[in-house]
């Protein structure tokens, strides 16, 4: 987060005066080129041309440009413009870039978690449980109103096994832990 009294290179603050001199270039030049849409500065609250750090910077491209290598002013926009739309390209790639790296992770994370669970169905389907039981209660079925739960429901294989009371950790209608003889196994 960016203090409002903070500087980037963006930020307005030179006036054209100053602006000038920085890029060597005359105050008049500068208004032409803002009015061909070369460099447009921000602007005050009177009005007044307002130039960064990165407008000073492009000044000085545009002269260059222009001074060494002989190209019109058309030309000098264009070069800019590409020169523009290739950074928003580079920073939109990087995003994608970031977002193919996450969802990658993601699906590795998830195809880990389908592995785990095919694993776990296979094991079950071979004769093997989800959740290991104790058998005690020599084979028979039990059904969930032994539990407390409605008839003719399923139970879980786990809450099945025919545990008796005391197994299931209640002795005398208290849990076992209040009665003081807790069943560890």
């Amino acid at each position: 987060m960016t203090s409002q009294f903070e500087l980037t290179d963006d930020t307005p603050v030179y006036v054209i005066s100053v602006a000038a001199q920085l890029s060597g270039l005359h105050p008049q030049t500068l208004r032409a080129y803002d009015r061909l849409g070369l460099v447009s500065p921000g602007r005050a609250a009177g009005r007044g041309r307002r130039y960064s750090l990165r407008d000073v910077l492009i000044l000085r491209e545009v002269q260059r440009l222009s001074q060494e290598e002989g190209i019109n002013l058309n030309g000098i926009k264009r070069i800019l413009e590409l020169q523009l739309a290739e950074q928003r390209s580079r920073l939109r790639l990087a995003e994608l870039t970031a977002e193919v790296s996450q969802l990658r992770a993601e699906l590795e994370s998830t195809r880990a978690v389908a592995a785990r669970l095919a694993n776990l169905v296979r094991s079950r389907s071979e004769g093997g449980t989800l959740v290991p039981v104790r058998d005690g209660g020599a084979g028979r079925q039990a059904s969930a109103s032994d539990h407390g739960g409605e008839a003719g429901v399923p139970v879980a294989p786990d809450t099945a096994a025919g545990l008796g009371h005391s197994q299931r950790g209640i002795t005398d209608g208290r849990p076992a832990a209040a009665s003081g003889q807790a069943d560890f196994g």
